[in-house]
């Protein structure tokens, strides 16, 4: 049997801290991923239930807008819409809800600038999987937006105001197609 030195104990003694502070970070490894799992199921169960939150505060916010809509008081309806803008100026809800109406009034570019609008400030209301998607909505406007003002350009040549309303519909089908701003 060979004998054993000084330095066969060091190298021994290196190999086995080695393989202790291995073992240390395989460990402290394992425990940090498992914390960070529960951080992000955390994460996205604290998401989901904003998102709930918020679809419930928009819906009672603007349930009497809806009403009157339903009612066919939209001017009425529009008139809530100023009030609750007031107090939530620039939120995104009421901006597709004010395209909406004006839209059923007739007024497709007033119409297409509301949804223009709310788009910029909330890209969810093009997302099939949002709650608040209005994808099938927004649609809509798109084709009868492209199909009113080609044919209005066509009868009254370069209207620049009809231009305008165009390129907003070209940027409302590109969120559509999945452009981004």
């Amino acid at each position: 049997m060979p004998r054993i030195d000084r330095f066969d104990i060091l190298l021994i003694a290196g190999l086995l801290f080695t393989l202790a502070g291995l073992g240390l970070l395989m460990h402290h490894g394992r425990a940090q991923q498992g914390s960070e799992r529960g951080t992000a199921l955390e994460r996205a169960m604290e998401e989901r239930l904003a998102a709930q939150a918020r679809l419930a505060f928009l819906t009672d916010l603007y349930q009497p807008v809806e009403d009157l809509r339903k009612e066919g008081k939209n001017q009425q309806a529009l008139l809530a819409l100023e009030e609750i803008a007031r107090d939530y100026p620039g939120e995104a809800h009421g901006l597709i809800l004010r395209g909406a109406i004006l839209l059923e009034l007739g007024l497709l570019e007033r119409a297409v600038d509301s949804y223009v609008e709310a788009v910029r400030f909330n890209g969810e209301y093009v997302d099939d999987r949002s709650p608040l998607s209005r994808r099938t909505e927004i649609r809509q406007l798109v084709d009868e937006g492209l199909t009113r003002l080609r044919t209005r350009l066509e009868a009254q040549g370069d209207n620049p105001s009809l231009l305008e309303t165009l390129k907003k519909v070209y940027y409302l089908q590109s969120r559509l197609a999945g452009g981004c701003e």
